[in-house]
């Protein structure tokens, strides 16, 4: 699909979707749990999506509800309500046998996560803890990010763990027991070790799992999950820097009742739309106190010369924002300000603050994210490509990207749009369709989005929030 987006400025109220991050935390563990859970305004998106099949696929029983409920951050979906709920049967960490499995040949079970590379890798820990054998395969993304690391950790702790590329690229075989031990996983990415962490706890009693971790990026999405672990009570030895784990088996995870916080890595995309038209924006539905890493951006944001104000709401303006009592305003009267601004935990940052950097005044070096690489795309490429397109010249490092700013519109700035019009290439990528996106409010003419249907992944209506034409 074609998204056909013009320049205009972009201001007023916006809420954010739920957090990817949260929803499909929520959504495992309370698939893994002993009891009901219920999840309550979860992310409504095709990543969410392809969790709750993989959940369903690993025995889980999940039933969505949906409404018309003006707290739900989310866009309406395809029956025009919004999903509002998950209830959630959980298996109380044992897999349940197929209906008719018994008397018939074993054969591995089928897992389609889609394109969501945060449940194959989570998934994939979670089936290990069952006997019979899962083959997990996903769209044409998934089959080249690899899971090499995660396979032989597994392996390492007596799962089988197979693929036929030398990457661990889907379709990839598992099959447990867990047999715990040790075993060395390093963390380009750190959904590996927040797979083995969700999951090590549910080895049976007496079973050890331990962990070194070598190399660890993106570490709030660690302390994300530890904050889970915690939750259930579950008991965890984790050296200070997060560089060894010692999990022992034997836990049952409680249910959970809770609400999936707004995705400040969705935030950043009309916060990257504020930026660069001026705005001002405010979102509803984001907690300052999430332990989500994408919060830098803005962060860097106000670094840029943008204001970035938290406010809290009062009851009236609660109800009608969403479950966090917060709001985050952003705007900018002056011009951008390039400058040095470190990823390595906050790799999706990256398309949003790229094109922030295109409208800056000056050079903006984006460094220490080589696992931006790995990511749906190599995204450091794509976004040094697409910005050329648009007329930004950008310097790629092995570890980074460095954009030369062509200083933007607005009040202050140096009045020439940093843009040309022209047609780009969203390679399938969520992320960089939807930076690109609020790159074409400050173009000088349309800016056309080739493969925009992949905004959907994260924020199902993000595009027609801008105005695009489909």
């Amino acid at each position: 699909m074609r998204a056909i987006i013009k320049p205009h400025k972009f201001s007023g109220a916006v809420r954010i979707p739920a957090s990817k991050s949260h929803t499909i935390r929520q959504l495992l563990i309370a698939a893994l749990a002993d009891g009901v859970s219920g999840i309550r305004y979860p992310l409504d998106s095709l990543d969410a999506q392809s969790c709750a099949g993989a959940c369903r696929a690993l025995g889980a029983d999940i039933e969505e509800h949906r409404a018309a409920d003006p707290l739900c951050p989310n866009p309406a979906g395809p029956d025009g309500n919004r999903l509002v709920a998950y209830t959630v049967r959980g298996c109380g960490g044992r897999l349940p046998p197929r209906a008719g499995a018994q008397n018939a040949a074993p054969r591995p079970i089928p897992v389609d996560v889609g394109n969501s590379g945060t449940t194959l890798y989570l998934a994939l820990a979670a089936a290990a803890l069952d006997s019979r054998a899962f083959v997990f395969d996903g769209d044409e993304q998934i089959r080249r990010r690899g899971a090499g690391p995660l396979l032989e950790a597994l392996a390492a702790l007596g799962v089988r763990a197979e693929s036929k590329d030398s990457r661990g690229c889907a379709p990839i075989t598992i099959q447990g027991p867990w047999k715990g031990g040790r075993a060395r996983v390093s963390c380009p990415t750190s959904q590996y070790l927040s797979a083995l962490l969700i999951a090590a706890p549910l080895a049976p009693a007496g079973v050890v799992t331990e962990i070194d971790v070598p190399l660890l990026n993106e570490k709030p999405y660690i302390e994300m999950t530890l904050s889970y672990l915690k939750a259930q009570g579950v008991h965890c030895e984790a050296a200070p820097d997060f560089s060894r784990f010692v999990i022992p088996g034997g836990a049952v995870y409680k249910p959970v009742s809770a609400y999936s916080p707004g995705d400040f890595s969705s935030a950043a995309f009309p916060g990257c739309a504020a930026a660069l038209t001026g705005g001002p924006v405010t979102l509803f539905g984001l907690d300052p106190e999430d332990t989500q890493g994408d919060k830098a951006y803005f962060d860097m944001l106000g670094r840029m010369g943008c204001k970035v104000e938290w406010k809290r709401l009062s009851g009236e303006e609660h109800a009608a924002g969403g479950a966090a009592g917060w709001a985050l305003a952003v705007s900018r009267d002056g011009p951008l300000r390039g400058g040095v601004f470190a990823l390595n935990a906050t790799p999706d940052m990256l398309p949003a603050a790229a094109v922030t950097a295109a409208c800056a005044e000056g050079d903006t070096a984006l460094v220490n994210v080589a696992h931006a690489r790995i990511k749906e795309t190599d995204r450091i490429a794509v976004m040094a490509e697409e910005l050329g397109k648009l007329g930004v010249d950008c310097t790629e490092r092995p570890d980074g990207l460095v954009v030369h700013g062509r200083a933007g519109p607005g009040k202050g700035g140096a009045g020439k749009a940093p843009f040309r019009g022209g047609v780009i290439d969203g390679h399938g990528d969520h992320r960089v369709v939807m930076a690109f996106a609020a790159a074409a409010l400050a173009a000088e003419a349309p800016v056309e989005i080739e493969g925009a249907e992949s905004a959907a992944v994260t924020y199902p209506g993000f595009l027609e929030l801008l105005g695009a034409r489909m």
